[in-house]
């Protein structure tokens, strides 16, 4: 049986799929919840063609706000909830080790082409993970 699941989540509009099995698993296994957001850093040069210096910490702030929506909805308290910045794979592998999970949530397109060559963030999460992963197939949107 599951004791911490962790949510790993971009917050997009299509984290609203991922809800339903994310409520399931919970109330099935009675396991504590977890909340990850991974920002990735901007290149350097890409301040000197936005030209605004701190758009991270603007991306950094929304993600803050949006995951405390997302909190409030799965009554997450804000000491399980983990913005990280840094790339998505290491920072969700890092936060799951941290505080024990045995469960990882993550959505996940259907891939094909060069997409399936390439990879995602979810199978990078797949092969890293020490626990086990559930992947929630998101709609393709016609991508």
């Amino acid at each position: 049986m599951y004791k911490h699941i962790l949510f790993a989540t971009d917050l997009s509009e299509e984290t609203d799929f991922i809800l339903a099995p994310v409520r399931g698993m919970r109330g099935y296994t009675g396991a504590q919840l977890s909340l990850i957001h991974v920002v990735e850093p901007l290149p350097g040069y890409s301040y000197a063609y936005l030209g605004i210096e701190d758009i991270e910490e603007q991306l950094i702030d929304e993600a803050r706000e949006a995951l405390a929506k997302l909190g409030e909805k799965l009554t997450v308290q804000k000491d399980h909830q983990w913005i990280e910045i840094g790339p998505a794979k290491t920072k969700i592998l890092k936060i799951a080790d941290e505080v024990k999970a045995d469960l990882i949530i993550c959505g996940s397109h259907g891939r094909h082409g060069l997409s399936l060559l390439l990879g995602s963030t979810a199978n990078a999460v797949l092969h890293g993970a020490k626990c086990d992963v559930l992947t929630v197939r998101l709609p393709d949107n016609g991508i």
